[in-house]
């Protein structure tokens, strides 16, 4: 019975602890008084060209160049820039994440509910928040339930990534940074131009990065949690010389990010903060992403345009490392390989039927084949008899295949009812399947995602609007003998109210919304059964609501401020469905994570210096107090609130910019993740390894970069 348990543990651990839209242009003009006007900002947050300010829908638009001031070289990482989004990772192969407290993924098995997009094309689980960002024009982040247009998974809301289109002249960029104590640096080049003038035009792109990061192994020697990333982008539009717009774009890529797969520190409370780790091997990861994608628009009359897209997305990774995050040697020990491949296409139809009315309707489909092969060894000696003498080795190897399905057809009208009144109306039907070998049956699901929008336009630069809209997550499958073989998928009904002012002198602009989330069938904590067999499963309904604000204040051509914030209040109002499976409830009613409140201030300061000019920007963002995971039924442990500093000061003339800047400028300690000791303990390891588990966050660092345009 003993090795029984001792085998079910091992499988468990595995499972939990390895398995591993928008397009903007901005223009800035002088406003009255040498004031400089607020940037305008257009979007596709609906899959058409439309001013930000217009939008009804809670849109944040963070451009490539600050990410770049900002030094953010992941894609998660502009969450510290959007309020409301919440993006956590132990792994470089997964990330938690929500919008609003909604559509929170804690394993990368689980289907993500915050929808992520490379160039409009959807990605499927929460590793792609650690790509790289290379050459991108601007990430759009897009609150609130996006699945009319953007389909299932994208309950909390969508994420999307634009990069840099081809252009008709050419033109290059190069930067280099470089910062300590952690030799951390990064490289990144492009080119763009002409290949057949007037019809032929390409982009190719480069990055390079690697960071050691701030931690050490105690044990085994060496960095314990190293980042290397290694990127390239190519991009081909070719345009038909013809009266009628046609346009083909071939876009393929390749990334491999190298980094720490859940290298925990050995910790004893959540104010405790430790950056070494005690491991018997380094816990690394590597995953390597390919594809190639095409992008067809045509105007098949003057008043409806067609566009179809057609993707292949390759994703393969490796992980190994020590499973029982101790001292003791080779006690538990676990390697993993994970491969998908995503076939994605969809196909719209936007026409204008006249001045007052139009329509953009499309059929959507997704497959992914996904293998999980995992080979693990536990000494069970030393669990039995208290030595690692390695005389019962218990080898385990599992492969796992499984398939997601996902089709979808929608359609959206947009109606004028006057000169200031806007009605807009949608609905997709989604039908999604998941399937795994070894499992008895399958999960399906047909949803229909419905949006209602009324928008009323005070003045050209003030608008309102109210919403109601539906978002769905798929389910999927547990491991064999797990008493949910199936887990069912979550939904959520959204109520926003949200404003747009921009003031007369276009100085100032001020969005705020407010919401009311009615969350049911919430996926959240994944846990261990009686019988250690590790499960996601449904916890049971949901509640948050919240305020959000975010603006932009330009006083004059030397100032500007940008700021926003949340204050979500995101609560567990039943876990009935969670107790069910695991015999007891949770013990807060905290959504994992996730903070009451987050925000960001920047402050850019500009003085003509010379031929060029002195830029200063100075940002803090601001994390509140969170839970951490759990297995205990009573005791759940609690992260500080947090403040990240940074800083750049940058001297720009011409194509060229020099700059010094520094991240986390206050060296503030807090967790990224956090698991209390109850994991351990579950599994009867001996009082000498069950301790709470951390990842702190990146220290300061310091550096200088360069960067040229021509």
């Amino acid at each position: 019975m003993r090795l029984t348990t001792i085998l079910a543990a091992g499988t468990a651990i595995a499972t939990l602890m390895t398995c591993g839209a928008a397009s903007a242009q901005t223009a800035q003009n002088a406003g009255p008084d040498g004031a400089s006007q607020v940037d305008d900002v257009v979007v596709t947050a609906r899959k058409r060209e439309e001013r930000l300010q217009d939008v009804p829908i809670a849109v944040t638009a963070t451009s490539g160049e600050t990410l770049e001031r900002e030094q953010i070289n992941l894609v998660k990482d502009v969450a510290a820039l959007t309020p409301g989004l919440n993006i956590s990772s132990d792994a470089v192969g997964r990330a938690f994440l929500a919008i609003r407290g909604v559509g929170n993924t804690l394993i990368d098995s689980v289907q993500p509910g915050v929808g992520i997009f490379i160039d409009g094309i959807y990605q499927p689980n929460t590793s792609y928040l650690n790509s790289p960002v290379v050459d991108v024009e601007r990430i759009e982040v897009l609150r609130g339930p996006q699945g009319t247009l953007f389909g299932n998974n994208t309950l909390g809301g969508a994420i999307n990534v634009i990069t840099r289109a081809p252009t008709d002249h050419f033109e290059g960029r190069a930067t280099a940074s470089y910062a300590g104590p952690d030799n951390y640096q990064t490289y990144g080049a492009s080119i763009s131009g002409p290949i057949i003038e007037g019809s032929l035009r390409g982009r190719l792109a480069a990055n390079y990065h690697t960071q050691d990061g701030f931690s050490e192994n105690l044990l085994a020697g060496g960095n314990a949690r190293p980042l290397e990333t290694q990127a390239v982008n190519g991009t081909l539009v070719w345009e038909v010389p013809q009266a009628q717009r046609t346009e083909l774009s071939l876009n393929a890529y390749w990334n491999r990010v190298t980094g720490s797969q859940t290298a925990y520190n050995t910790v004893n409370s959540p104010t405790n903060y430790v950056d070494d780790v005690l491991l018997n091997q380094n816990s690394i990861a590597e995953y390597t992403y390919s594809g190639i994608n095409a992008k067809l628009v045509v105007d098949l009359t003057p008043n409806t345009t067609m566009t179809t897209i057609l993707a292949y997305d390759d994703k393969d990774g490796r992980a190994s490392g020590d499973g029982d995050f101790g001292a003791v040697p080779a006690i538990f020990v676990l390697d993993g390989r994970n491969d998908r491949q995503t076939y994605t296409g969809e196909a719209r139809f936007d026409t204008n039927w006249n001045d007052r009315f139009s329509t953009l309707v499309g059929v959507f489909a997704q497959k992914s084949d996904n293998t999980d092969d995992i080979s693990q060894t536990l000494d069970a000696g030393y669990l039995v008899l208290g030595l690692p003498l390695g005389l019962l080795v218990l080898p385990q190897h599992t492969i796992r295949d499984s398939e997601l399905q996902s089709q979808a057809i929608y359609a959206n009208g947009f109606y004028n009812l006057g000169s200031d009144w806007e009605l807009s109306a949608g609905i997709r039907f989604d039908h999604q399947e998941v399937s795994i070998d070894g499992t008895v049956g399958q999960y399906t699901a047909d949803e229909w995602e419905p949006r209602v929008t009324l928008r009323k336009t005070w003045n050209p630069q003030h608008s309102s609007y109210a919403s109601i809209s539906r978002g769905f997550r798929g389910g999927g499958a547990n491991p064999a003998g797990a008493p949910n073989p199936f887990y069912q998928g979550d939904s959520v009904w959204t109520y926003e109210l949200g404003d747009k002012f921009t003031n007369e002198s276009r100085t100032l602009t001020l969005n705020s919304a407010i919401y009311f989330n009615d969350y049911s069938h919430y996926i959240g904590q994944n846990s261990l059964t009686p019988s250690l067999i590790a499960v996601n499963l449904n916890t049971g309904s949901v509640e948050s609501y919240g305020v959000e604000l975010e603006g932009v204040w330009t006083p004059n051509a030397m100032f500007q401020l940008k700021a926003g914030g949340t204050y979500n209040h995101a609560r567990i109002t039943d876990d009935s469905e969670y107790a069910a499976i695991i015999g007891h409830g949770l013990p807060s009613d905290r959504i994992l994570f996730q903070p009451d409140v987050n925000g960001f201030v920047t402050g850019s300061f500009t003085y003509p210096l010379g031929s060029g000019e002195l830029r200063t920007d100075l940002t803090a963002s601001y994390k509140g107090e969170r839970v951490g995971s759990t297995l205990s039924p009573t005791v759940f442990p609690t992260l500080e609130a947090y403040t990240i500093v940074n800083a750049n000061v940058a001297y720009e003339w011409g194509n060229y910019t020099a700059s010094i800047f520094a991240t986390n400028l206050f060296d503030a300690d807090y967790y990224d993740s956090y698991l209390d000791k109850s994991l351990l303990a579950a599994f009867g390891f001996p009082a000498a390894l069950v301790h709470d588990l951390g990842i702190t966050g990146d220290g300061r660092r310091v550096g200088v970069r360069l960067s040229a345009k021509f």
